[in-house]
């Protein structure tokens, strides 16, 4: 039987290992900037600054279009709580330089997509404010998680994203929302790698552990939702809109990142870490459905 590692032994072990990744990513990480994808030419001042204000009649978007970039600037918009999550796990050393850095990197998106709708007046900026407000007043919240199932829940949230942002971008929506949409996605692939190699660097000194957090992740994965102005709830429309459906993500999300972690080949599981890997079996390549 292995022995079961504590929290605080795990940050220490990885510690090493998180400051070589960080280095690797922002070494290859694109110092790309917000202000260059927003319009600043179409935009003008609202009544308030003596112009007009919003109306529908000035949106150019599909609602497909508008609900997606309106659900990634609420998440994206709401990175107290992200961080406040992460904080409460990663605050000594280079783990909390990784958690600055990641959310420097997530408001980059944050200000890209709010300065382009604003500037495009593609929604009202009224209705997006209110669910801003109500949104990060709710806040973020999960259960009580140890290390290894926070490093697990953020590989797969970051490559959930990454779907959906490449979804958005083949709405074909216009240029500047596709090259927006791919910009983000290539930032969440890049981040999902950076969780993605952390869990595997824990594999190396508890694996057990591991494949433990890993099971019970992808059991109770959800996709970070918000409710719209309208009260509908974000993953349900996303879903029926094809941006992102749950009933895909074994095939699209937890099947790639399982084979990246070597998850059925391993050999050096225990009793507890067969239990959890038997737990993953309908994730294998060629399981019957």
């Amino acid at each position: 039987m292995q022995n079961h590692l504590t929290d605080r032994e795990l940050l220490d072990a990885l510690a090493d290992e998180v400051d070589l990744i960080l280095n690797r990513h922002i070494a290859t990480a694109d110092g790309w900037q917000p202000h260059d994808y927003v319009p600043f030419d179409d935009g003008r001042n609202f009544r308030f600054l003596g112009g007009n204000d919003w109306e529908p009649g000035q949106s150019e978007l599909s609602e497909v279009a508008k609900l997606a970039l309106t659900v990634s600037v609420l998440i994206a918009d709401n990175l107290p709580a992200f961080h406040r999550e992460l904080g409460k796990h990663l605050r000594i050393g280079p783990w909390w330089r990784w958690v600055g850095r990641w959310t420097a990197e997530e408001n980059r998106h944050e200000i890209m997509i709010r300065n382009y709708l604003m500037v495009t007046r593609a929604v009202d900026p009224v209705e997006l404010e209110r669910a801003r407000m109500a949104h990060m007043t709710t806040g973020f919240s999960r259960p009580p998680m140890h290390l290894l199932d926070v490093l697990a829940e953020c590989a797969i949230e970051e490559a959930a994203s990454a779907i959906r942002h490449r979804n958005t971008a083949a709405l074909n929506e216009n240029p500047l929302v596709t090259a927006m949409s791919e910009r983000i996605a290539v930032d969440d692939e890049m981040q999902s790698v950076v969780f993605a190699e952390l869990i595997g660097a824990a594999f190396a000194i508890a694996p057990d552990q591991t494949m433990r957090a890993i099971a019970d992740r992808v059991a109770g994965f959800t996709v970070p939702s918000v409710t719209l102005p309208d009260g509908r709830s974000s993953d349900e429309v996303l879903a029926a809109a094809g941006i992102y459906d749950p009933a895909k993500q074994d095939e699209l999300v937890f099947a790639p990142l399982l084979r990246r972690w070597n998850v059925f080949e391993r050999t050096d599981l225990g009793a507890e870490g067969e239990q959890a890997r038997a737990e993953l079996a309908h994730l294998r390549a060629g399981a019957p459905a």
